[in-house]
């Protein structure tokens, strides 16, 4: 038995952080049912964007909107509303991320879905919040979790360089995470009380959080420092390096004192230790240019899987900079389950899991993503409609 077998779950939301909530609950079980606008939902067409993995597969709609049944509703439509209330009232977790402004002409105002279902918790995703004068505004995670959190502006390559444009769903993905933790912190508190309520987070919230040490500093009256170029480090023994084969990978000798010299040894430069340049960790920092060049030349001469055996084989941390095609051939991802088989997947047959594991509790099965509205009689049905209702909607527009 999984977790949440019997919960069911309203998708009211679109894109990415808001869903991604859904699909762990999903992924333990939750019957969850996908709401989207008769078109379909916009990130049907994400896969298009031309910065993008190519693919002749819409494989964002897979992962992004899998182990769900599917109901096209036009909630314009009052009779498409209609629809909406009467799931809801049998629903454990409606989720969305529709704009403040838009969900009372929508029927999803929470005033409004609270009056129908005291048990039901209500999650909702914001890009700035739900109060303050930009609350009503909407947000991405580039321009939100990641530039206005000031996470864009420390990751430049040097003080003078331009920000760093973020990986796709680099935001969105954690922020769903901790939507999941504000949804099933609320059905504990609905075990306890009986009663559902409001739970939310925002982009900025969570970017904020993502960014939490440097903004911490600045609350405290720190002076923020930032990065130099890879080539003039502060530390050499915290830098990037490349290897022979071209790939790189950070070193991370964050107890230097303590494994100076089993770095070395490593690296089969033993004299080092006896170099005044290096000898003890106060001159390291002041010639960390000096010694970020010798290792440049150091590290050319293997490839990068020798340079991890040799430094797994002592204790040391490095990490190869991994591109995102190693997955295919990654087994420990497999292994600690961040890759499992799902339904409808081309190619390897493998989707990205939900980040964690419970112990004795199994996950579901990922199912494919549903086509737009392909399980709208099915879930119709289950909530009491006739045939001939169905017909109606779906002849009143208000259901594809």
């Amino acid at each position: 038995m999984t977790i949440f077998q019997g919960l069911k779950v309203l998708d009211v939301a679109s894109y990415i952080a808001a869903p991604a909530s859904a699909t762990i609950l999903a992924d333990f079980g939750a019957d969850v049912i996908k709401v989207e606008v008769p078109e379909g939902d916009g990130f049907r067409k994400t896969v298009l964007n031309p910065n993008l993995a190519y693919s002749e597969h819409n494989y964002l709609w897979m992962q992004g909107a899998r182990s769900r049944r599917g109901i096209a509703l036009d909630l314009k439509k009052p009779e498409g509303q209609a629809v909406l209330h009467r799931l809801a009232r049998d629903a454990d977790v409606l989720i969305t991320n529709y704009p403040l402004p838009v969900r009372p002409r929508l029927g999803l105002a929470w005033d409004t879905i609270r009056a129908l279902n005291p048990r039901l918790v209500y999650a909702s995703l914001t890009g700035y919040g739900e109060e303050g004068p930009e609350a009503g505004k909407p947000g991405f995670d580039a321009t939100t979790y990641w530039a206005r959190s000031g996470l864009a502006d420390l990751t430049r390559p040097d003080a003078d360089g331009p920000p760093a444009n973020p990986a796709n769903g680099l935001g969105d993905q954690p922020t769903a995470v901790t939507l999941f933790a504000a949804i099933v912190t609320a059905l504990y508190q609905r075990e306890r009380t009986g009663q559902g309520g409001m739970v939310s987070t925002s982009l900025l919230a969570n970017g904020a959080w993502a960014n939490a040490m440097a903004i911490q500093g600045m609350l405290v009256g720190g002076h923020l420092v930032y990065r130099q170029p890879r080539s003039r480090p502060r530390n050499a023994l915290t830098n990037f390096y490349r290897c022979r084969d071209g790939r790189w990978f950070i070193l991370s000798l964050v107890t230097e004192e303590r494994d100076w010299q089993g770095f070395l040894r490593v690296i089969d430069q033993p004299a080092l230790a006896d170099d005044p340049r290096f000898a003890a960790l106060p001159e390291r920092r002041r010639n960390a240019l000096t010694l970020a060049a010798l290792l440049d030349e150091v590290f050319l001469e293997r490839d990068s899987a020798e340079w991890t055996a040799r430094f797994d084989a002592d204790g040391l941390t490095v990490g190869v900079v991994a591109r995102s095609e190693d997955a295919l051939h990654d087994e420990q991802m497999r292994l600690c389950g961040a890759l499992v088989p799902g339904e409808g997947i081309p190619g390897t047959g493998l989707t990205v899991s939900s980040p964690f594991q419970v112990e004795g509790a199994a996950k579901s099965h990922p199912r494919h993503a549903p086509a737009i509205g392909e399980h709208s009689d099915e879930v119709l049905r289950e909530a009491g409609y006739a045939d001939d209702e169905i017909a109606h909607l779906r002849a009143q527009g208000a259901l594809r």
